[in-house]
Formats: C-alpha cells, sequence, structure tokens
C-alpha cells in the first residue's frame, strides 16, 4: 500500500468560503483514518481533493511522497467508495467488480480470479449473478467495496459508506471493515459524521470543524483529552456537559456548589464533565429537576436541570428508580472533569 501527506491544503470555492483551510496530515501506510465532524467541516472535500474530483486551491498531496497534486484522478491509484454505492444497474455483481479490470485489459482468467476471490471474503459470491436491484442495502455494499478491492490501489477512500443502512446493519458493516482493513493491511482514510464509527475503525481520528483540523490522535486519547471545548462536546453520546464555573482561592464554584482544585489561576471557565462521571448519590452535593428519563436497556440517560438553571445529562444503572419531576443528587467525580478557557478557541486548561 502507500503513506498519504496532505500539506497546507485549502480548497476555496467560487463564494470565497473555504471548505479547507491550511489542512496537514501524514497518514501511514497501512493506517485506518477516520475524519469525524459536523456537516460542512470540511471531509469530503478532503476526500474529493485526494482523489482528484476537486482541485485543491492552495497545498500539495502527496502518496509515498510522489506529488499528485496535479494528476487525473484515473492516475493517483486511487479507489473510492461513495454514501450511495454508485453501482451499474444494468450490469451484474460480477461485472460491476470486474469492471475497472476489465479497463485494464487483463486476462479473462486473473479477473475472474480476482472477482471469485473478493466476493469469498466479503460473503457474496451467491450474488454474483444478480443484478444491483435484486440486492440488499448492505449486500449493495458489498458489492461497492468488492469494486474497491479487487483493483488493489494504494489507497482506500470512503465517503460516509454506511450512512444510507439501518441501525442494526451499520452495526455490521462496521465490524467488516474492521475485519477487511486487519486482512488487507490497506491505506484507509473514512470519512464519517458518526462518532460511534469513528471511534471502532479509526487507528487515529481526525476531529474538523469549519475546514480546519481540531485535533489528530488515537480515538481514546481524543475522548480521555480532547483538546477545545468542540472535541469535548462532539465526541461521546450522551454529549459532555458544559457548566460555566468560577476559580477563586483554590475553589471551583459551579452547579450551586464548591469544589476544591489546585494549579489553576483565578478566573471564569467551562467546566465539562461526562455523564458517566456524574455520580448520582442520595447525599450528593448538587442537585437537579428530572426533566426525562431515557431507559435504554442496559442503562437509564437522565437530563436534568441544575439549580442554577443550566442542564445536566448524567448515566444511571437501568433498575434506578428515577422519574421526570423527582430531584436528583449528585456528585462530580473531580479527577475526570475537564477545564476550558472561555475565549478564543476555549482551548483546554
Amino acid at each position: 500500500m502507500a503513506s498519504v501527506r496532505f500539506e497546507a491544503v485549502s480548497k476555496v470555492y467560487n463564494t470565497d468560503s473555504k471548505a479547507l483551510s491550511d489542512f496537514s496530515l501524514e497518514v501511514e501506510d497501512g493506517e485506518f483514518v477516520v475524519l469525524v465532524g459536523p456537516s460542512g467541516c470540511g471531509k469530503s472535500t478532503t476526500l474529493r481533493v485526494m482523489a482528484g474530483l476537486e482541485e485543491a486551491t492552495a497545498g500539495r498531496v502527496f502518496i509515498d511522497n510522489t506529488d499528485i497534486t496535479d494528476e487525473t484522478p484515473s492516475k493517483r491509484d486511487i479507489a473510492m467508495v461513495f454514501q450511495n454505492y454508485a453501482l451499474y444497474p444494468h450490469m451484474t455483481v460480477f461485472d460491476n467488480m470486474a469492471f475497472s479490470l476489465k479497463m485494464r485489459k487483463l486476462p479473462k482468467e486473473e479477473i475472474k480470479r480476482s472477482v471469485t476471490e473478493t466476493a469469498d471474503i466479503l460473503g457474496i459470491s451467491e450474488y454474483l449473478d444478480r443484478k444491483p436491484k435484486e440486492l440488499s442495502g448492505g449486500q449493495r455494499q458489498r458489492v461497492a467495496l468488492g469494486r474497491a478491492i479487487v483493483r488493489q490501489p494504494k489507497v482506500f477512500l470512503f465517503d460516509e459508506p454506511l450512512s444510507n443502512l439501518d441501525a442494526k446493519l451499520r452495526v455490521q458493516m462496521r465490524n467488516e471493515l474492521a475485519r477487511l482493513h486487519s486482512q488487507l493491511k490497506a491505506t484507509m482514510i473514512y470519512v464519517t459524521h458518526d462518532q460511534a464509527e469513528a471511534m471502532t475503525l479509526g487507528d487515529r481520528i481526525v476531529v474538523l470543524k469549519d475546514g480546519c483540523i481540531q485535533q489528530v490522535d488515537h480515538p481514546l486519547e481524543v475522548y480521555n483529552n480532547p483538546c477545545n471545548r468542540f472535541v469535548a462536546g462532539f465526541i461521546g453520546s450522551p454529549a459532555m456537559n458544559f457548566f460555566k464555573a468560577e476559580i477563586s482561592k483554590g475553589e471551583l464554584l459551579s452547579v450551586n456548589g464548591r469544589l476544591e482544585i489546585n494549579g489553576v489561576a483565578d478566573g471564569m471557565y467551562t467546566l465539562g464533565v461526562r455523564p458517566e462521571d456524574i455520580i448520582v448519590s442520595e447525599r450528593g452535593q448538587f442537585t437537579c429537576s428530572i426533566d426525562v428519563v431515557e431507559t435504554l436497556g442496559n442503562e437509564k440517560v437522565v437530563i436534568g436541570i441544575t439549580r442554577s438553571g443550566e442542564q445536566i445529562t448524567a448515566r444511571c444503572r437501568p433498575d434506578a428508580d428515577i422519574h421526570p419531576g423527582d430531584d436528583l443528587s449528585f456528585d462530580i467525580d473531580m479527577s475526570k472533569t475537564h477545564l476550558f478557557a472561555v475565549e478564543g478557541v476555549e482551548r483546554k486548561i
């Protein structure tokens, strides 16, 4: 396979809006990197620039230290899997998968062997004679994956390939992709807005906002040590709680309570607490009024309003006797809290 390098890549459209701004990233040979962020953050634009479907306004793109910025898409040796499958409706599964190999004028026996082996890996051997309309969404996505795999490209690009599938099938296909990466040892760049996909698939994840990289790291490092408030709020479900906080003389004043804190200058901050670090306790020093209780089977997610008027989300045991309208007492695990500046990029303190 191959390594990939983006050097200060920017993309500006005619409206003068920047889809990408000074995007720099190195992807190692065989690495699975996931680009994650809200709609419009530049994820798909990054893939399209990589594939040659969009022209970079500035910056360079390299594969194995070879500058491909000005190469045509056909010469980049990249396979891209799209959200909408993009299969030829009049062709069989076999012909869809074999199309790029036939265009290269490879021998028929080599094409048949490659397609058959790939279909076996993906579990779609029995569908090779069918047309796409005769397949389910998951089967079509496997065909789209197979069409990319048979080419044996240097780099695989995935543009939200699972977003059209139902929840159960998304989980199944996510596992298939992880298994494929382990088996193929391929370089893969994957775009999604689904943080569960990002956390479970990526060797590293790249969090984007407004065309700019916010943080690049291993999934658990991003989860446990977000670099700013945006990353903290985007990664994690339910989302992190944020409270207004003031630090004065070694005390943190927030959600109508006081907590000891050391080594931080006096001033105003934002306190971040994940729902799993809210400790429900009959003698907790904080209280809230419960608005909503979501029963999920393995847990209950409680949404309430604190006495200071701030919303709070907490995770509770599935057998917890909690109902809307109740008052809930809780403590905060201070060892797992996050402090953020309240100005600029709201960086972590």
